[in-house]
């Protein structure tokens, strides 16, 4: 049996003697945490933590977090890191004036990564990916979610899911697959819509459930892309093979798309930068958590979604960063944890339990992920010296993670 230390913590957070699901409403506000504390970790799980009055005296290793705090990774339950090749081209349109759905509606968009991405390689989309992976880890991510959607082929949806199942295999942090093949009509389906949905319905489906490649169905249910009732259809097909929803809605406008979540049962609707009363309403009379992605409204110049609202309407707020090459070129989530407070009006406790632990909820990794609590996977971060939580989002330009503990080793 192997041990780690880490002494002296100013303030460990998210330190849970009683352990939760997911946190919502105004407990939101409420991070459980220890100061001047220590962490003992065995093997690679969380075996104790307390004052450090009652420190142990020795470990195999032992780490100094003297002025520091120590969080439970970052947990990223919306990502796209298995793409070919950046857009940076489409960010200098947007700065000339072209908007999101100008760019897709000439080819641009998700159509320009599919076309790259059909071209590459296997190798090719796993070096990049496994890159992207090494770079989030550093920067705090001990759990992560990846969508397939920019092959929108069978062979090429498939070979973007078999990427992300070798980075299953070789990553040191969890890993769940999210199936997108409904992530746009390709141009050659234009005229033919229902052609394509029947592909993914028929097709598609069969072989990513078959070959166990997917652990959840997605759709993107918003303007310009898939409607609520062929999101409905796809939605019912997914669950038909095993594979529960989790669907992009409500990014570009107020599409109907929280509501076929919250009908099909989805673990989550994600984006909703465009939400009303309605939506809340819907959301309030079910288990679907809301997912909001900062980064994404940051970089498009889009809206923000309505965080405050949600949580005093008693929602359970989760964070994302949704990396991907178009609308979010950035996995990095105090980055986005910094946007949540300066622009979403978050409190720093509100956006860590969005980060962290209904993040984890939001990829069905809450038993083992999310918070520090006795017997969960040891996956901490260390931040360099601050002097509250509050430090961490206020810092949004610095690197605020100083070292990496994932399974109980110093990564």
């Amino acid at each position: 049996m192997s041990s780690l230390l880490i002494r002296n913590i100013r303030t460990l957070v998210q330190a849970e003697t009683h352990r939760r699901a997911l946190v919502k409403g105004a407990d939101m506000a409420h991070v459980p945490h220890l100061n001047n504390a220590y962490l003992w970790i065995e093997n690679d799980r969380i075996a104790a933590f307390g004052p450090m009055h009652e420190c142990p005296e020795r470990a195999d290793e032992v780490l100094d977090a003297t002025g520091r705090l120590v969080l439970p990774s970052w947990c990223d339950s919306h990502t796209h890191i298995v793409f070919a090749a950046t857009r940076e081209e489409e960010f200098v349109d947007r700065i000339r004036g072209l908007s999101y759905e100008e760019i897709a509606a000439r080819g641009g968009g998700i159509l320009n990564s599919a076309r790259k991405l059909q071209a590459a390689s296997e190798d090719e989309l796993f070096e990049g990916a496994w890159g992207r992976l090494q770079e989030v880890i550093a920067m705090g991510t001990g759990a992560i979610e990846v969508k397939s959607g920019y092959g929108l082929t069978l062979e090429s949806e498939l070979k973007m899911l078999r990427v992300v199942r070798r980075l299953k295999e070789k990553s040191p942090i969890p890993i769940k697959a999210s199936f997108l093949g409904a992530h746009a009509v390709p141009a050659e389906y234009k005229t033919r819509r229902e052609d394509y949905i029947s592909l993914v319905i028929n097709e598609m489906l069969p072989r990513v459930a078959g070959e166990g490649l997917a652990d959840y169905c997605d759709v993107f249910c918003d303007k310009g892309f898939f409607t609520p009732e062929e999101t409905d259809l796809i939605l019912k097909a997914g669950w038909k093979w095993g594979l529960k929803p989790k669907i992009h809605a409500n990014e570009l406008g107020l599409t109907g798309g929280v509501q076929v979540g919250v009908a099909n049962q989805a673990i989550s609707v994600d984006h909703l930068e465009y939400t009303s009363e309605v939506e809340i309403e819907a959301l309030k009379n079910s288990e679907t958590l809301p997912t909001l992605l900062p980064g994404c409204a940051f970089f498009l110049g889009i809206p923000f979604a309505p965080a405050r609202e949600m949580m005093d309407a008693g929602l359970p707020v989760v964070l994302a960063s949704d990396y991907n090459p178009g609308s979010c070129p950035s996995g990095n989530m105090p980055f986005v944890v910094s946007l949540a407070c300066a622009k979403m009006r978050m409190l720093p406790e509100e956006a860590v339990n969005a980060a962290t632990l209904n993040g984890a909820r939001a990829m069905e990794l809450e038993a083992d992920y999310g918070s520090i609590a006795v017997g969960k996977i040891a996956n901490v971060f260390i931040t360099r010296p601050m002097l509250s939580l509050a430090g961490l989002p206020y810092a949004f330009g610095s690197n605020v993670v100083e070292a990496v503990v994932l399974g109980g080793k110093r990564y």
